[in-house]
């Protein structure tokens, strides 16, 4: 402790000397007590300069101002914060921080409050861009081709493929003057990359599309090759796309395999895709072993319903039985992804979820999954209907094991239309009995399938013209499905074949109100007008159709065939002219129009048609007689003498086409050859007296010795005629007696009337010949054709030309009644 000694206080230094000093600027506890600073922050009181001397007569003058602190400092504000608003030296008074809304010092007193300066007039115009500099020009260029980029592809999108490509090339050479420009800017570094990935990527794209495939992979080759592009890699697919096109399959696989290696496999869903592309290629070029390799790694990998179809197309190639079966197992266990249709059901006890379900009921997404669903059922049935006939010994047993495991999966209502299509198949077999058993399976089951089996089965009874079975089943199908509009066609015409056309009529009128576009009802429907004589009703009903059925050869000859009913020529014309058009070498339809040409007196026109029908259509006997008659009026003989032996042709056992060939040769003079042609006729034909009478015409004037016995022979067959024509008149005499007595033997009577009558029209061909003593010469061609026409009378100079279909307008055929009752 001696050694210890204390410093005296006044000499020590304190570290901490001056924190505890007091400025009182700086006390903000109680700032809420102060009055003065409280009204300065809630008005602009506070922000007013204070008045100093310079301003005699203030109320304050130059006195301090006080605080609630004491008048510690003198001439300042609440705070001590120097004062700012004072005006010193005549200087403008500088703005504060927070300053009033239009307040301002400097204006005057009494002048107008302009708080927005409208009075200074507008403000002064925007400074315009220069144009003129390199950057802005490239700006501009830019711009240009990302719009040329953009009318591209709309146009594509409208379906002008050529002007989407004249867009596509007018951008990428406006990108081409782009570099160059920045090039010539020094400013090469600055290229835009994606612009130009984008102009080469869209040229090749319009390229593609226009079948231009050669300029297109060059495109894609430029982008490939260009190594500062990202992905440049999967424009491979692309160009392999494009071989694909070209079928050059070999090429198409190598792009393909190469895309596949510069793909990640992050990138899974691509991946898949490409190797499905690689087995659809495999399979045009016939290597189903390749092509069931991809398959099968995509249905380990991601399975779908598309490569599970086509796997079984490759098994079904190479006639694997079991891997058959074993793919469509795997096919029907594909998940589809899409939710139960129990959710768009909606509960009765809930207002706002009904909305929420009625909302989407029908919505993109619902539609998108109905889609699925529906593509997926055709697959799943196209699959079975191909493999049941090759998985077993026989079809049905076939399709027994694909309707056993459709069951037991998640389209068990496809079960029920395999059935149907089992029936299907037995008919496409002719066998209608198995058809028929299969069909009737279906009368215990559900409305839906009930109504399509009775609704088969109704038809293949019309078919077999069993009337009363086939309205039995259509009566159970309406039963099942009042709404089918395939039932309600087969009753209406189950009705129509009993010629109860009322009643028909209205089953086809409710079949369109089920189906507005059910064009075999609207068909029969127009039919069954045409039967009751309702001819503008019915024309109404075929021009609904026509417009439905734009190119329909049925419909165009109905409309043709009741303008010609309404007698209205030049209409019916009209529509067997664009009738043509669908069917050119429609014998009938261009017989037809010849006939209505003739008609009209146009015989030019009329020989046209009935020449091309003759050429499509040789042995239409109306049209050859129409043809020789033709052209025996012109006095081309010759000309007429093949269609007269083409008409021997087609009926050699009728005497008169014989005839016009031996007439033919005498018009044009060449008498030798008549008469080897009427002794052919004669060696046929002995007992023909107009053979007879013309040969012994032609031996008289030639002088030959055969005369006297063709004249015997024609005296014979002329006194064998005589009394046959007795025996008709004593026997039609007889039968008018026991008539007029009301004999028993009436009957007898009635059945030897015919006979008479042919005997007279035989008596009086007879009187129209001419006389044994008259040259053959002065006989017209009235005269003659008159004793060998058909029993329709004479006819020579406008030959009867039928030319008309066998009234398959009124008839039923299977193709008219809609043979589509059948599903596919």
């Amino acid at each position: 402790m001696e050694n210890v000694h204390l410093v005296p206080e006044e000499e020590e230094d304190d570290l901490y000397t001056g924190y505890n000093d007091y400025n009182p600027t700086f006390d903000s506890e109680d700032l809420h007590n102060d009055v003065a600073f409280q009204q300065a922050v809630r008005t602009s009181h506070g922000r007013r300069p204070p008045m100093t001397a310079k301003y005699p007569g203030t109320a304050i003058g130059g006195r301090p101002i006080g605080t609630a602190y004491g008048s510690r400092v003198p001439i300042g504000t609440a705070m001590g914060r120097p004062m700012t608003g004072a005006v010193q030296d005549g200087a403008a008074r500088p703005m504060t921080a927070v300053r009033a809304a239009g307040y301002s010092s400097s204006i005057a007193r009494g002048s107008a409050f302009d708080p927005l300066g409208q009075a200074k007039g507008p403000a002064p115009p925007l400074e315009t861009k220069n144009e003129d500099t390199p950057e802005e020009k490239i700006k501009i260029l830019e711009k240009k081709v990302n719009d040329l980029i953009e009318d591209s592809c709309l146009a594509h999108a409208r379906g002008d493929l050529q002007v989407s490509l004249e867009k596509a090339k007018e951008a990428g050479r406006k990108e081409r003057a782009l570099v160059r420009q920045r090039e010539q800017t020094g400013t090469a570094d600055h290229i835009n990359l994606d612009l130009t990935y984008s102009v080469l990527f869209n040229l090749a794209n319009q390229y593609a599309n226009n079948d231009m495939y050669t300029e297109a992979l060059n495109t894609c080759q430029v982008i490939v090759k260009n190594k500062m592009f990202n992905n440049a890699g999967r424009l491979k697919v692309n160009m392999a796309n494009i071989y694909f096109k070209q079928k050059n399959y070999t090429k198409a696989i190598k792009f393909y395999r190469m895309a596949l290696d510069q793909i990640s496999n992050a990138h899974n869903a691509m991946r898949i895709k490409i190797m499905q592309n690689i087995g659809v290629v495999f399979i045009h070029m016939g290597q189903y072993s390749d092509a069931i390799t991809s398959f099968e790694y995509i249905m380990t990998e991601s399975p779908n319903i598309k490569t599970g179809f086509n796997l079984i197309l490759c098994y079904y190639a190479i006639g694997d039985r079991e891997r058959m079966k074993k793919a469509f197992q795997k096919l029907i266990c594909v998940p589809l992804g899409v939710d139960d249709d129990d959710k768009y059901i909606p509960p009765n006890d809930d207002p706002h979820a009904n909305m929420v379900i009625e909302a989407i009921k029908n919505d993109k997404l619902h539609q998108m999954e109905r889609e699925r669903k529906a593509l997926a059922e055709k697959y799943i049935m196209t699959s079975a209907k191909l493999i049941a006939p090759a998985i077993e010994m026989s079809f049905a047993a076939g399709f027994d094991w694909c309707v056993d495991m459709v069951k037991g999966s998640q389209y068990v209502e496809l079960a029920n239309d395999l059935e149907i299509n089992k029936a299907i198949t037995y008919l496409r077999q002719r066998d209608f009995k198995q058809a028929v058993e299969t069909l009737k399976m279906f009368e215990k089951k559900d409305s839906r399938v009930k109504s399509a089996a009775a609704t088969n089965l109704s038809f293949l009874y019309f078919l077999e013209k069993d009337f009363d079975q086939a309205d039995r089943y259509a009566e159970l199908a309406m039963s099942a499905d009042r709404y089918n509009p395939a039932a309600l066609i087969n009753k209406g015409n189950t009705l129509f074949v009993k010629e109860d056309y009322e009643k028909a009529a209205e089953f086809y009128k409710e079949s369109l109100r089920n189906d507005s576009s059910c064009t075999e009802a609207l068909y029969n429907l127009g039919l069954t007008y045409k039967r009751l004589g309702r001819l503008e009703e019915a024309l109404d009903c075929f021009l609904k159709l026509h417009a439905i059925l734009r190119n329909s050869a049925q419909v165009m000859y109905q409309l043709a065939n009741l303008y010609e009913m309404l007698e209205d020529p030049h209409q019916a014309i009209e529509w067997l002219m664009q009738l043509t058009s669908v069917t050119p070498t429609d014998a009938q339809v261009l017989a037809k129009l010849g006939d209505l040409y003739d008609n009209e007196g146009d015989k030019s026109q009329a020989f046209q048609y009935y020449y091309e029908s003759y050429r499509y259509f040789p042995s239409n006997i109306s049209v050859i007689e129409w043809l020789g008659a033709y052209y025996i009026d012109t006095q081309f003989c010759e000309k007429a003498i093949q269609y007269f032996e083409r008409a021997t042709l087609i009926q050699p056992t009728q005497v008169k086409w014989q005839l016009m060939v031996a007439s033919c040769y005498r018009r044009s003079g060449n008498y030798q050859k008549a008469l080897e042609t009427y002794k052919e006729i004669h060696r046929k034909f002995p007992e023909n007296v107009e053979c007879l009478r013309f040969l012994v015409r032609l031996c008289t004037d030639m002088g030959l010795k055969e005369v006297q016995d063709y004249a015997t022979k024609l005296k014979k067959v002329e006194k064998m005629k005589e009394i046959r024509e007795q025996r008709v008149r004593s026997g039609r005499d007889s039968s008018a007696r026991s008539r007029r007595e009301g004999s028993a033997g009436s009957d007898s009577g009635q059945s030897n009337h015919g006979t008479s009558a042919k005997g007279e029209r035989l008596s009086v061909k007879l009187k129209t010949l001419p006389g044994s003593n008259e040259p053959y010469e002065a006989s017209t061609q009235q005269e003659i054709d008159a004793s060998y026409v058909d029993p329709l009378g004479p006819q020579t100079q406008r030959p009867k030309t039928a030319a008309r279909k066998r009234n398959e307008e009124d008839e039923f055929a299977d193709e008219e009644l809609g043979d589509d009752l059948l599903p596919e």
